[in-house]
């Protein structure tokens, strides 16, 4: 009797579906209680389950299926509207789907966000979309799978083996750049900010080839600081502080764009006639700016979209392949880039 037991207790999906004549994902759903299966799908993966003994497990499927209808989502940074914009993305499918999204920001620490998933793993998160924290080791998610948790890296991966939805980066670059270059702009400097991960080494990566190609000087790299107030204060001194003066500047993101455009107002330089100026996300809030800002468009809202579906088909099928989404970009032409001027360097 007691090895009956154990025969029963070592029962698995995979024998269920075997037995039922059906893939494993198809025998998923039905113990997730999806209704995407069939009903006579279901009536033979049911037959196959009472057959085998499969009762505890199923019982267990149902239990995580009803529990808490929650999911997760980590960013580095609530200050930047792009989240916001990403966050609404995520809400209009995860809504549509009955479960409510419970946010967080890991202030680009990755201490935090180990506390932050540590938590959302004890209140029963059914998944969580991350964006990984710039310092995060890249064996962070190693142990995921024990975690009996779907996970999705959105906007920055730190691994191959975990599924990722995020912007073509180096495409968005290399229109900013070829931009620049077709109004006459030879120095083209780039305004950075924030920690090294991924999408930073992307564009990085991108800008350094882009200008290359043209034959240009990539050299021209400016570090500014985290906040909007201090980058208006002190970017402009920054940017002209070396031999070679730029004539545009590519912003690593449009927070850094608005401020660099208040400090060279400050300084009597004119947006889109003195200096040029190109953002990347295109933002909402950087319609506010006057001159309208040339942006590169990531549509934050469409990955906050594709993230949000890619975590619940990963919750339909914890051992699916990973899948890698990487959506493209295009250039928003606004007024803040003009043609390449450098009389005003000489005064």
């Amino acid at each position: 009797m007691a090895s009956d037991d154990k025969r029963k207790q070592r029962v698995t999906l995979v024998d269920v579906a075997r037995e039922a004549g059906v893939s494993r994902a198809t025998a998923s759903l039905v113990i997730r209680n999806s209704p995407l299966a069939a009903v006579k799908t279901r009536e033979r993966v049911e037959a196959a389950i009472a057959r085998l003994g499969y009762v505890r497990n199923l019982t267990a499927a149902r239990l995580r299926a009803s529990q808490t209808r929650m999911v997760g989502l980590i960013v580095p940074n609530l200050t930047n509207p792009f989240f916001a914009e990403l966050l609404s993305g995520v809400e209009e499918i995860i809504d549509d789907a009955g479960l409510i999204v419970i946010l967080a920001n890991s202030h680009d620490s990755a201490c935090r966000q180990s506390a932050l998933m540590r938590r959302m793993r004890e209140h029963g998160v059914d998944g969580i979309i991350l964006c990984p924290a710039s310092d995060t080791a890249r064996d962070f998610l190693d142990d995921q799978s024990g975690w009996q948790l779907s996970i999705v890296q959105v906007l920055r991966h730190i691994t191959q083996s975990v599924d990722y939805v995020g912007i073509d980066y180096a495409g968005g670059m290399n229109s900013a750049v070829d931009y620049l270059v077709s109004l006459g702009h030879e120095r083209i400097a780039f305004a950075i900010h924030g920690g090294i991960h991924s999408a930073f080494e992307e564009r990085s990566l991108a800008f350094d080839r882009a200008m290359s190609r043209n034959n240009l000087n990539a050299g021209l790299i400016v570090r500014v600081p985290e906040t909007l107030a201090e980058i208006a204060q002190t970017a402009v001194p920054l940017l002209f502080a070396g031999l070679a003066l730029p004539t545009a500047t590519i912003c690593f993101n449009d927070i850094v764009a608005m401020g660099l455009s208040s400090g060279l107002y400050d300084h009597n330089i004119r947006v889109g006639h003195d200096h040029s100026i190109i953002g990347f996300d295109h933002v909402r809030n950087g319609e506010a700016m006057r001159p309208r800002l040339t942006s590169v468009s990531t549509y934050s809202d469409v990955v906050g979209r594709r993230a949000a579906q890619r975590l619940m088909a990963r919750l339909e099928n914890l051992d699916g392949e990973v899948e890698w989404d990487v959506i493209g970009t295009d250039l928003y032409v606004g007024d803040s880039c003009g043609p390449a001027l450098n009389s005003w360097l000489e005064n």
